[in-house]
């Protein structure tokens, strides 16, 4: 289950957050998400367990808490929707058919 954690102080770590994720189940990895440029956190991160179980406890156990005075935004993470939005070409049909507007 992968997992969604805003509103990170800059000062945690990826080990800080395995720490306190490792007390609900297996966790497989944790990725903060740094800026390009700066390196610095962006504040959110991503952490994946084992099982859906072990991720809704530590959902449930983590949401609302603490850590490093910020209080935890944390929920299931979704895959990103398409940038496309489905068919790629802005919901408009094919062709139109017809000429080349008015030559003969």
């Amino acid at each position: 289950m992968n997992i969604h954690v805003g509103n990170l102080s800059s000062t945690v770590t990826e080990e800080d957050l395995r720490k306190e994720f490792e007390a609900f189940g297996q966790v497989t990895s944790v990725q903060i998400v740094k800026d390009r440029r700066s390196g610095q956190s962006r504040g959110f991160a991503f952490v994946e367990m084992v099982s859906q179980a072990e991720g809704d406890a530590a959902i449930a156990g983590l949401h609302g808490k603490t850590l490093d005075d910020r209080t935890l935004d944390i929920s299931e993470s979704h895959p990103r929707p398409s940038k496309r939005g489905g068919g790629g070409f802005g919901g408009r049909g094919g062709s139109r058919g017809g000429g080349r507007g008015g030559r003969h």
